[in-house]
């Protein structure tokens, strides 16, 4: 059985040793003269893992990172993907987190759990806490099954859960050319005892006991022996329930209420949840993991009925949220699906649990070094060099405009062929009577294909495909409100209003159909996700409030009984 595990397990461990082209400690030259940059990720967007192995194992300390170089374009070239046969290599580090072996006891029962004597702090797929990434099948990098666990050097004993790699691009001649920092989650919370559902681990073995042929005392028991485990490429027994329909199909009988907290009480745990990404608590957005997932009992009658599990997952394009402009590749999930030149859809938006912006900063920071602000990647520049004329992805097209203040003026521009959703790389707009907006020249104008619809009196202001402002009652139908990535902005369901935008540091808000609520709570974001300050507005009328902070982009959140908008205001 250990030699079947071993070579099930390990499959990819002779392909993966390829490694050794590596330059390895060559002498590195500076960089290039020729654009290039790197993007980064964690394929999972969360790894748990267990963190004593003594007694059992549900997953092993493996966390894979994917990585994408880019060559610039130019207005006569197009960017490039860049491949392994290039000669390119890209490495990989944990900054404060260079070893694993003493953090937990995984290395001491390896041989008995996977049949296979690992080097301390060496990973079950060859690869260590450093190293150089293999080429993927195509254009892209990756590292797969680094053992790292939650404790950096300089607090192993204390849970950091968000950390980062350095992730460095070099030419075949060792040249520097591009580097990042990507988010490498993991957390050890998937212990079934500290969640407080069982007594010990024992306990949990122990009603496996009347089952031919498990004896509780060949510890530690890999679960996946027996419940087969996509994840892990574990077929387990003939006869014997996957694991994931087994979990879920038991705690369903006495976990179902349909909040996320019970998902949380394994994975990734109710201290470091799941939730940070752009979709959680959004107006209008996903709430809690059921949203996607179903129930937990669902989730294992689903699989019972002939779901193959961590194979086929939730789509996004399957369902009423995005649909078919935003799908995946046709039978591929979110994770190995790519578009727009070759990029996975994980470049630009973020990994599954992690797409962006997220609540946590540290999952912003590659975008904004990138791009100047947080969310997808959405500045075409950025590869490109220069904003192209043409549609991107998604239909997504762009126009710059000039220095111009849209003054109180009631005029018609009916000539759009395109619906303003997001300006001046993700702020919005709104002119109201006596009221007046300012875009300053180099500010970007980002459309969706749509129609106009007539929202009545209340004057919305737009900004037309050719660069032009008006001020009309046509404005977007609802329901085309938002770009993935981006905060929504207004339309004709819009229930706030906030200005003016930009702003100098103070802020108008009140009820954009006149009729302000009694009570408004304010919450603002710096652009990373932190949150600076929360405000409670009482009584009708508009409400003056101050933000504090330095000129850069701002999440503004309102919420009134069971409405909730998010603005995205820049501070100048």
């Amino acid at each position: 059985m250990k030699k079947t595990i071993r070579l099930i397990l390990l499959g990819m461990i002779l392909p993966v040793l390829i490694m050794s082209f590596a330059p390895g400690s060559k002498e590195k030259s500076a960089p290039t003269t020729q654009d290039y940059i790197v993007v980064a990720w964690n394929d999972l967007g969360m790894h748990c893992a267990n963190l004593d192995f003594s007694n059992m194992c549900i997953l092993p300390p493996y966390n894979n990172q994917v990585a994408q170089v880019i060559m610039k374009g130019s207005s006569t070239a197009l960017p490039v993907v860049m491949t392994g046969a290039s000669g390119m290599y890209v490495t990989y580090e944990i900054p404060g987190n260079t070893e694993s072996a003493t953090k937990t006891n995984f290395w001491n029962y390896s041989a008995q759990l996977f049949g296979v004597v690992l080097a301390p702090n060496m990973g079950l797929a060859g690869f260590g806490m450093t190293g150089t990434m293999a080429p993927g099948t195509g254009n892209y990098y990756r590292a797969e099954g680094i053992p790292i666990t939650a404790f950096p050097d300089s607090t192993p004993t204390v849970a950091d859960p968000y950390q980062l790699t350095l992730i460095k691009a070099y030419l075949p001649n060792n040249q520097l050319v591009a580097t990042t920092q990507s988010v490498i989650p993991v957390s050890h919370e998937i212990n079934c005892v500290s969640s407080g559902c069982h007594s010990s681990e024992m306990n949990i073995l122990q009603e496996h006991e009347e089952v031919s042929g498990f004896n509780i005392n060949n510890r530690p028991i890999f679960c996946a022996t027996c419940h087969s485990d996509n994840a892990l490429g574990m077929p387990g027994k003939p006869g014997v329930p996957p694991f994931s329909q087994v979990i879920h199909e038991k705690h369903g009988e006495f976990i179902n209420s349909g909040t996320s907290n019970d998902c949380y009480k394994c994975h990734p745990g109710p201290n470091t949840q799941c939730w940070r990404d752009v979709m959680h608590d959004s107006p209008g957005g996903i709430t809690k993991c059921q949203d996607c997932h179903g129930s937990v009992s669902h989730v294992g009658h689903s699989i019972d009925q002939g779901r193959n599990p961590w194979l086929q997952e939730p789509s996004c394009g399957a369902t009423s949220c995005h649909g078919p402009n935003y799908a995946e590749e046709p039978g591929k999930l979110f994770r190995n699906s790519k578009g727009h030149g070759g990029l996975f859809c994980s470049t630009c938006h973020g990994s599954p649990h992690a797409i962006l912006p997220t609540s946590n900063p540290r999952d912003n920071a590659q975008n904004i070094a990138l791009q100047g602000f947080a969310g997808t990647l959405s500045d075409c520049s950025v590869c490109h060099g220069y904003i192209p004329a043409g549609a991107g992805p998604h239909g997504l097209h762009s126009v710059a405009v000039q220095n111009v203040t849209i003054p109180n003026a009631q005029t018609s521009c009916y000539n759009a062929t395109s619906a303003l959703f997001v300006a001046g790389g993700g702020t919005t707009f709104n002119v109201q009577s006596g009221g007046s907006a300012t875009f300053i020249a180099g500010q970007r104008i980002d459309f969706l294909p749509g129609t106009l619809a007539d929202t009545g009196s209340y004057m919305h202001g737009y900004i037309t495909t050719n660069g032009q402002y008006c001020v009309t009652p046509a404005f977007p139908q609802a329901g085309n409100e938002s770009i993935p990535g981006r905060t929504q902005s207004l339309s004709a369901s819009s229930f706030f209003s906030v200005y003016p935008n930009p702003t100098t540091g103070t802020l108008m808000i009140s009820g954009s159909d006149g009729q302000s609520p009694d009570k408004i709570v304010v919450e603002i974001y710096k652009s990373q996700g932190e949150k600076l300050m929360t405000r409670e507005l009482t009584g009708n009328g508009n409400h003056e409030i101050m933000l504090d902070g330095p000129a850069g982009f701002y999440f503004v959140r309102l919420v009134s009984g069971s409405r909730a908008e998010t603005f995205k205001i820049i501070k100048q």
